[in-house]
C-alpha cells in the first residue's frame, strides 16, 4: 500500500524549505484563495475566535473567502444540535451565492481569529471582465468543496465511529501540512475540541472521547490540548478506510488551486 509518508512527499520541494512557527499560521505562504485586486474587494473583515460571520436564514451579498485562520461552516439544528459540515482553511471560497440576495442555508463560525476578504456582487461584473479567468479560478475552488463534501458524506454514511474520526485527522493533517512547509515532523497545532470533532462526525463528545483514547493506546494518533501528533501515519490510514489515493487527490487538488491564485496576485 502506498504510504503517507510518501504522499507527503509529492508536497513540491519548494514548500517544505521554511522552519514551522508553533501555533502561527503562515498566511503569506498559505494557499491565497482569491486573492485579487483592491479595486474589487471591499475592506477585508477580522473575525475574533468564536463569532459568526454570517448564519443560515441572512441574504448572500458576497463572495467570502477565507485569508488566515479557521472557520467552520456548520448547520443549526431546531433543538440545538450542530453538524459542521466543513472546516476551512486559508484560500477557501466560504460562500459564493449565485444571485444577490439569495438566502444562506449554513452559518460560518470562526475557530481562531481570522481574516476573511469580501467581493460585493456589484463588483463581480467589472472583475470578470477584467479578469476573464476568475471563472476557472472559482469553480476550481467550488469543485474542490463539493469533493470534500461528498467524502464527507460517504464518511458519515458508511464509516464507523473510529474510521470517521481517523478519516477526519487524517484530512486535516494532511491539509494543514501543505500549508506548513517545514513541518516535517508528525505533530501539528489542530485549534479543534473533541466536541468540535465530534460535530462533525455525528458524535457524542464521550464517543469521541473513547474513539481518540483508543487510538492512542494503540499507537496510531494522539490530541491532547489541541495537539495532534500522528504516531503511526502509515496504521492511521489503515484505519481511516481510505485508498491512499484519495488522500494524494486532496495534494494534488490543493496545489493545482494554489496555482490558479498565483494569476491574480497584486
Amino acid at each position: 500500500m502506498l504510504s503517507l509518508m510518501s504522499v507527503a512527499r509529492k508536497i513540491s520541494s519548494n514548500r517544505q524549505t521554511s522552519p514551522v512557527r508553533g501555533d502561527d499560521f503562515d498566511a503569506d505562504r498559505a494557499t491565497r484563495g482569491l486573492d485579487i485586486d483592491d479595486r474589487y474587494r471591499s475592506t477585508d473583515r477580522q473575525i475574533k475566535a468564536g463569532c459568526d460571520l454570517f448564519r443560515a436564514g441572512e441574504k448572500g451579498d458576497a463572495i467570502y473567502s477565507l485569508i488566515s485562520g479557521w472557520v467552520a461552516l456548520y448547520s443549526l439544528m431546531e433543538d440545538g444540535r450542530r453538524q459542521i459540515l466543513q472546516f476551512a482553511l486559508p484560500g477557501a471560497v466560504l460562500a459564493f451565492m449565485p444571485t444577490q440576495g439569495s438566502v444562506m442555508n449554513y452559518s460560518a463560525q470562526a475557530l481562531t481569529d481570522a481574516t476573511v476578504g469580501i467581493i460585493p456582487h456589484s463588483n463581480l461584473g467589472r472583475l470578470a471582465m477584467s479578469n476573464p479567468e476568475i471563472g476557472i479560478q472559482l469553480a476550481g475552488l467550488i469543485s474542490q468543496d463539493r469533493s470534500f463534501a461528498y467524502d464527507h458524506l460517504s464518511s458519515m454514511g458508511r464509516r464507523s465511529a473510529r474510521e470517521r474520526v481517523a478519516y477526519l485527522l487524517l484530512e486535516l493533517f494532511i491539509r494543514c501540512r501543505l500549508r506548513w512547509p517545514g513541518h516535517r515532523s508528525e505533530e501539528m497545532y489542530l485549534p479543534l475540541t473533541q466536541e468540535h470533532i465530534g460535530d462533525a462526525t455525528g458524535l457524542t463528545h464521550i464517543h469521541v472521547n473513547r474513539v481518540l483514547r483508543n487510538l492512542r493506546k494503540e499507537g496510531v494518533a494522539e490530541f491532547h490540548y489541541r495537539r495532534l501528533r500522528i504516531l503511526n501515519p502509515d496504521r492511521l490510514v489503515d484505519v481511516a478506510g481510505i485508498d491512499p489515493r484519495v488522500a494524494m487527490a486532496w495534494i494534488d487538488s490543493d496545489l493545482l488551486n494554489e496555482e490558479n491564485a498565483q494569476r491574480f496576485l497584486y
